[in-house]
């Protein structure tokens, strides 16, 4: 088992998928793309292999075909017997966001390395938690933040920090989607998964605080369908010296998902819209002709998961997102919640 001393490694890294779903569907599609990696079990209560192949799930980027994951693949029902599998190194938790804080911790707890799917909990209590058993585990902890890796949008990290275009003037999110159709019982109940501004929003809320840093205060307007959990959302992010920042979420749409950005720096527009496909980033530069970038890499899923084997491999924790990370967005998440409730402007707590 390799531990936050050890030594670099090539040896593959065994991963147990816990969680069979649409994401754990999509995690599992990026692993069988790295040479680094090798799933040896997969664990579900409900939905489980078939003679080495699990049925297809739709989403709402993309779906998925049936995939043969081999026969000789160990089949799991629930995590302890996930947990007393020595053969696996890190855990990889795509379960429903109540699970998160209590599966997280007793695979730290076990040795295991642990990669859990955002948000890390649904309040900052819990999540703290998380950080807490991370903090003495042997094991590294990384939650899944995929925008801080997806292509066309990491490379925003570089224009804000080295200033190719000037400084950022104002910057604006957008991430537009129906409620998700492929676990109804757990979207239709805000309990479960803290609405679209907790499930859905936090990926541009934990965006802007990559890019930003921690903003030092929010408003948020929004609209609430289930009990108190928020479904749309629109966060001004205040920061005393640094740009207009805002983002808007939704699980209101009628139509298919869409994802976005403009950025408005000194001397340059950089504006991002996946509905123009090949064509989504393009560049328009003062006094210059618009310009279409295309950035490398396939998609955030894969790149957030060779960052985290990376580590694993090298025996250095991952610095790209941290548990810290993960904690900072539930809270500023919290805070936008609080915010559409009240009617005003909420600082961020430590």
């Amino acid at each position: 088992m390799t531990n936050k001393a050890s030594r670099k490694s090539n040896r593959k890294v065994n991963v147990a998928v816990v969680g069979l779903g649409f994401m754990g569907v999509t995690h599992i599609k990026a692993y069988q793309q790295l040479k680094a990696a090798k799933i040896v079990a997969v664990c579900d209560s409900v939905r489980l292999p078939v003679n080495g192949v699990l049925a297809g799930i739709a989403g709402n980027i993309s779906g998925s075909g049936d995939l043969d994951l081999g026969r000789q693949l160990k089949v799991y029902r629930a995590l302890d017997e996930v947990l007393t599998d020595a053969e696996v190194d890190l855990v990889d938790l795509c379960v429903p966001t109540p699970l998160h804080p209590e599966q997280s911790i007793a695979a730290l707890k076990a040795g295991k390395h642990v990669l859990c799917e955002k948000p890390l909990a649904l309040s900052s209590a819990q999540a703290r938690k998380i950080v807490q058993a991370a903090q003495s585990a042997s094991g590294f902890f990384m939650p899944a933040m995929c925008m801080r890796f997806w292509p066309g949008w990491s490379c925003l990290k570089q224009v804000v920090e080295d200033e190719p275009y000037g400084k950022v003037q104002a910057a604006r999110f957008r991430r537009m989607s129906p409620t998700p159709g492929w676990s109804k019982a757990t979207y239709a109940s805000g309990n479960q998964t803290g609405g679209a501004l907790f499930d859905l929003h936090v990926h541009d809320t934990d965006f802007v605080q990559f890019l930003f840093g921690r903003p030092a205060s929010v408003f948020s307007t929004g609209v609430s369908r289930a009990g108190d959990s928020v479904d749309h959302v629109v966060t001004q992010y205040n920061y005393a010296s640094g740009p207009a920042v805002y983002a808007e979420g939704s699980w209101l749409l009628t139509g298919n998902f869409s994802m976005s950005y403009t950025v408005l720096c000194e001397r340059a527009t950089l504006d991002f819209d996946m509905a123009r496909g090949a064509e989504a980033l393009m560049v328009t530069e003062a006094g210059k002709k618009p310009r279409v970038v295309k950035p490398g890499g396939s998609d955030g899923y894969t790149g957030e998961i060779r960052h985290m084997l990376e580590a694993i491999q090298s025996g250095k924790a991952p610095k790209v997102v941290t548990a810290q990370d993960g904690l900072s967005a539930v809270q500023i998440c919290e805070a936008e919640a609080k915010s559409v409730k009240t009617g005003r402007v909420v600082a961020i707590g430590v």
